[in-house]
């Protein structure tokens, strides 16, 4: 893998894991690696082990070869590919936000209202969940994963179920709470133009990792088109969003023209093209 955030904290890293069930091999000496400020995305066919890796970060699973490295005391807000609410409960999203805070700051009222203005979902604090629409639901969804103030966001297929103009808001959205937070994102998705386009680090997993780099590098590499296919690599067109700042050390915003001695390097080779 590359390393386009030499001096950021490493949150979590992955390295040669291989997960057998039943016979069947998921995944064979894979890896994964966030740093702080950085949105990396696991993309691949369905079975090729995305969600795996995800179970493994967030030790709901234990590889059976290869080591995991988590940063001491790092806290992770998850954004589950589905959660199911029975229709029946008489839940309104305020309620919902509510259960289940764990550890941390108590979910106040205030703090509540404050994650779903973040996400943009503001006005349905008092709305039965089951009235919500799908694109609603999952900045819901979102915003409760954030309410564990998280140093890394881990969003599997966080985009299903919402159509293209919605799906480019969410991911542009995800964008903005990285630079606004300074968190680390890992992401999974099936979204492969917006995914090039809001992206740092692309991992391309099909049991193994094909291929893995800059989403331009993934994106003309071999294994990439041989996985997704000749047709689907040449109408794939990487655009970069534009920002006017870079991330430190630690994934903090840091204005392109902060304090003396900044020296240039990967983050602001970053920064110029998004």
């Amino acid at each position: 893998m590359t390393d386009r955030f030499p001096n950021a904290e490493i949150l979590i890293e992955a390295e040669g894991i291989s997960v057998t069930r039943r016979g069947k091999k998921i995944l064979s000496n894979a890896g994964v690696r966030v740093r702080g400020g950085e949105i990396v995305t696991l993309i691949g066919p369905n079975g090729a082990g995305k969600t795996t890796v995800v179970r493994i970060v967030l030790r709901l699973m234990k590889p059976d070869r290869g080591e995991v490295f988590r940063r001491p005391g790092l806290v992770v807000g998850y954004m589950p590919q589905r959660l199911h609410i029975d229709p029946t409960l008489p839940l309104t999203v305020g309620r919902f936000l509510a259960l289940g805070a764990g550890r941390g700051r108590a979910r106040t009222p205030d703090r509540t209202a404050g994650a779903l203005e973040e996400v943009g979902a503001g006005t349905v604090m008092d709305t039965p969940l089951q009235a919500v629409s799908g694109g609603e639901f999952q900045r819901i969804l979102l915003a409760r994963a954030l309410l564990r103030d998280p140093d890394l966001l881990v969003l599997d297929e966080p985009s299903q179920g919402i159509d293209v103009t919605g799906q480019a808001e969410l991911f542009g959205l995800i964008t903005r709470i990285r630079d606004q937070r300074g968190c680390g994102v890992l992401m999974v998705s099936h979204d492969l133009h917006l995914v090039m386009a809001q992206t740092d680090e692309v991992i391309c997993l099909n049991h193994y990792v094909c291929c893995a780099g800059h989403p331009e590098t993934v994106a003309n590499d071999p294994s990439y088109i041989e996985l997704f296919g000749k047709q689907v690599a040449d109408s794939l067109a990487v655009y970069h969003h534009h920002h006017d700042h870079a991330h430190d050390s630690g994934g903090r915003v840091v204005p392109l023209d902060g304090p003396a001695g900044d020296s240039p390097g990967e983050d602001d080779e970053r920064a110029s093209r998004g």
